[in-house]
C-alpha cells in the first residue's frame, strides 16, 4: 500500500516540473523543426547558418539541461522536505 502512495505522490504535476520538461523538450523541438533552419544565410565567418545554429543548440542544449538538472534537485530536496527529511 505504501508502494502505491509513493508512486501517486511521484507523479504529480508541478509547475516546476513543468519547467523541467520544458527544459528537456525545447532543444528536440528546434532540431526537428528543419524548416526553420535549413538554409544557408546568413553565414558566420563563412560558416552556413544550417551548421552554425546546430552547434548553437549543443551550447544551448547543454545550458538547459543543467538548469533542468538544478531545478530538479531542488524539487527533490523540497519532496524530501516535507515528507519529514527521510530519504528513500
Amino acid at each position: 500500500m505504501s508502494d502505491q502512495s509513493d508512486v501517486t505522490r511521484a507523479a504529480v504535476v508541478t509547475p516546476m516540473r513543468v519547467v523541467i520538461a520544458l527544459c528537456l523538450v525545447a532543444p528536440f523541438v528546434a532540431m526537428l523543426w528543419v524548416g526553420s533552419y535549413a538554409k544557408t544565410d546568413p553565414t558566420l565567418i563563412g560558416i552556413p547558418f544550417f551548421y552554425w545554429y546546430q552547434m548553437l543548440w549543443v551550447l544551448i542544449s547543454t545550458a538547459l539541461t543543467l538548469i533542468a538538472y538544478q531545478l530538479w534537485q531542488r524539487d527533490q530536496r523540497a519532496r524530501t522536505d516535507r515528507k519529514g527529511g527521510a530519504a528513500e
